[in-house]
């Protein structure tokens, strides 16, 4: 490819006009776009974005893109916004402030983009127009209504370019088609990319758009690649071209090729073996072959592959099997389909794995490239040196294509990217860094601190209560010795540090003398049970009382709505009864039925339960925002949860359990 490629995109989604929809497409575009024109693997173009402004802005931009250049420029202009077309037919492009009155003065007309590129000296120049026709304006706007169809190929080839210079335009629909939106018209909102530079952008990113797989996508694989994707998405919309130009172009460089090898003629006895009528004299051509196929002459392997593919294909059932089963040995076989590159750090050293090829030579002869703009990977003739760029953080997952001469394969590669943990603000460093008046986790002691330079180890305590570290040292010198000795003295009120008289000079280095910090923690009556030292106060302890209460108070509210109903269905059966019981001579009253059926036990139960249910919730509330260092986010958060459902169901009970025993008070006695 030419060094020189240079792109230009203008894209247009907010008009000042309001006769001009606001369109979803635009800002999208220009980011995928200038994306995948920019990966130097895939585009390698020097990419301008010009979004929202004003007409001269980008008439600008547009003169200043065309001139001076060279013979070898490869140029790519791509517009994406509204298209106008005017009284005499002709086509304009419209900017944020384009007037459709005033389309001369405010918009970009066409023929202001052709004489640019009939003047410039590129050598090559590609204009792509996703450009809404029509369908653009505002339903009923006469202020913009376009009077016949505008042909957008004819604003393009009134002339002719220069002798050794060619030019092409391709358009998202001709005449007055719509150019569809992400599948709507420009109505409704969305970002997601139009179908035609949706289409562009994913021809050349998968290289998909490489129709004929030599490893660049051409001018007309492109267009063909557009034409069947937008056609597909919508029958509607027919993408056009017009080409004034000698011989091809090659856009962008494509992840399809395949590795090819030129296959040796397999040797004439092995020929007429393959051809034998007999059966079992083919049998025995597949067996050879098959042992052909790990030579590590590559064209002596590819013929031989090559004829157990014209068996498997074409002869009987046995001799097609066996074929197949020799061509098993030429598929590729990476040695991990999946890596995990697990939690690395953000910006941190690229980690690196090794994935090996396996098989035999002709197998091992493969593509290989990353599909994710983080993925590196280096090839050499029978392994994968792969590495992440954590430049991104989030969970990242990407593939390697592998394009060998019989198949393909993928290997998938994930990567969390995390931000590195920073250490509080004037926190020391770790136990190397530490400093006299803290112990190695950076906390205060709770006990006078002692930094002194000591000839050997001082003995310890027994094994049980002691914590012995010892870090690498260089040879010849006594390493430093941390224990931890649980005395009986209690704490002091304050720190104190003493260096001993026997203190080197300041200027002396302390790596020249062993290092002994000695923490002396609180009795262990005034320890809590089973801690070996207090939990720091800002560090939650994994307490479960608030949660476990806020459960049980959504227990009792599911219970309280158990006994309400209960309490309506026997209050029903008990009105009931005393209703048959009005005829009787000596007539029960209400309160005697309403025991007898169970309504006056249920309505106590319904109350308690309610009441309980709501008790206990904001007692485990309070518990939960008051002690807010034995309890994580996490356990606050659910508490807060649970006590808000039990009081959606326990409030309501209690107010319909309030006025049932209302009722039965003033009922009872009747």
């Amino acid at each position: 490819m030419s060094a020189s490629r240079h792109a230009l995109i203008i894209a247009n989604a907010d008009y000042d006009d309001p006769g001009l929809k606001e369109l979803a497409s635009p800002a999208s575009d220009a980011s995928a776009l200038a994306r995948v024109l920019g990966d130097p693997q895939i585009g390698d173009f020097e990419v301008e974005v010009v979004a929202d402004a004003p007409s001269h802005v980008i008439l600008r931009r547009i003169e200043g893109f065309f001139t001076d250049r060279r013979r070898d420029d490869t140029l790519v202009l791509h517009f994406s916004c509204h298209g106008l077309k005017s009284e005499s037919g002709e086509l304009y492009l419209a900017a944020r402030d384009t007037e459709p009155r005033y389309l001369d003065a405010t918009a970009v007309p066409s023929y202001f983009v052709r004489r640019c590129m009939s003047r410039t000296r590129a050598g090559s120049t590609v204009l792509f127009l996703d450009c809404c026709y029509g369908g653009a304006f505002s339903k009923g706007s006469a202020a913009v209504r376009a009077a016949g169809d505008a042909h957008v190929l004819d604003n393009f080839t009134a002339e002719k370019p220069p002798r050794g210079r060619g030019w092409a335009v391709i358009t998202a629909s001709t005449a007055m088609q719509y150019a569809m939106e992400g599948g709507r018209l420009t109505e409704g909102a969305g970002p997601p990319p139009s179908v035609f530079t949706h289409a562009v952008v994913e021809g050349l990113q998968t290289g998909d758009a490489d129709l004929d797989a030599d490893g660049e996508v051409s001018l007309d694989d492109l267009y063909e690649y557009l034409y069947e994707h937008v056609r597909e998405q919508n029958p509607n919309q027919t993408p056009s071209k017009t080409v004034e130009m000698q011989g091809g172009l090659q856009l962008a460089h494509s992840r399809h090729r395949r590795i090819t090898v030129e296959p040796a003629d397999i040797r004439p006895e092995m020929r007429s073996a393959v051809q034998s009528r007999n059966t079992f004299t083919r049998l025995g051509a597949v067996r050879a072959l098959r042992d052909q196929l790990a030579d590590d002459r590559l064209p002596v392997a590819e013929g031989a592959r090559r004829a157990l593919e014209e068996m498997a294909r074409g002869d009987v059932e046995d001799v097609a099997h066996d074929a197949e089963e020799a061509l098993a040995a030429v598929r590729l076989r990476p040695s991990a389909t999946r890596l995990d590159f697990g939690r690395v750090e953000r910006d941190s050293a690229v980690p690196h794995r090794t994935v090996t090829l396996e098989g035999v030579p002709l197998a091992r002869c493969c593509l290989a490239h990353a599909t994710a703009p983080w993925l590196r990977v280096a090839q050499d003739d029978d392994a994968l040196d792969v590495g992440v760029d954590p430049a991104t953080v989030g969970h990242l997952s990407g593939d390697i294509v592998l394009k060998g001469v019989a198949d393909d394969a993928v290997v998938t590669v994930e990567v969390d990217v995390r931000v590195p943990d920073r250490p509080p603000v004037g926190a020391p460093p770790g136990p190397a860094g530490a400093e006299a008046g803290t112990v190695p986790d950076g906390r205060t002691p709770d006990a006078p601190t002692a930094v002194t330079p000591a000839p050997a180890p001082a003995p310890v305590p027994p094994p049980s209560d002691r914590v012995v570290i010892r870090p690498q040292e260089p040879p010849g010198e006594p390493p430093p010795v941390i224990t931890h000795d649980p005395g009986p003295q209690p704490p002091p009120a304050a720190v104190t540090v003493a260096p001993p008289p026997s203190l080197p000079p300041p200027s002396a280095s302390l790596r020249d003398q062993p290092t002994v910090v000695t923490h002396r923690p609180a009795p262990a009556a005034e320890r809590p049970s089973g801690a070996h030292r207090y939990p720091a106060p800002d560090r939650p302890t994994g307490a479960r009382g608030a949660p476990l209460a806020a459960a049980a108070a959504l227990g009792l509210a599911a219970t309280s709505v158990v006994m309400c109903v209960l309490t309506a269905v026997s209050g029903r059966q008990a009105v009931h009864r005393r209703v048959h019981d009005h005829h009787h001579p000596h007539p029960f009253p209400f309160a005697h039925h309403a025991h007898i059926t169970g309504a006056f036990t249920y309505l106590v139960l319904c109350l308690s339960t309610a009441a309980a249910a709501l008790l206990i919730g904001g007692l485990a509330r309070y518990v939960a925002d008051a002690r807010r260092e034995r309890y994580t986010e996490g356990a606050r958060s659910a508490t807060h949860t649970l006590v808000s459902t039990a009081r959606l169901f326990a409030v309501p009970v209690l107010v319909l359990a309030g006025l049932a025993g209302l009722a039965y008070l003033v009922g009872s006695n009747r």
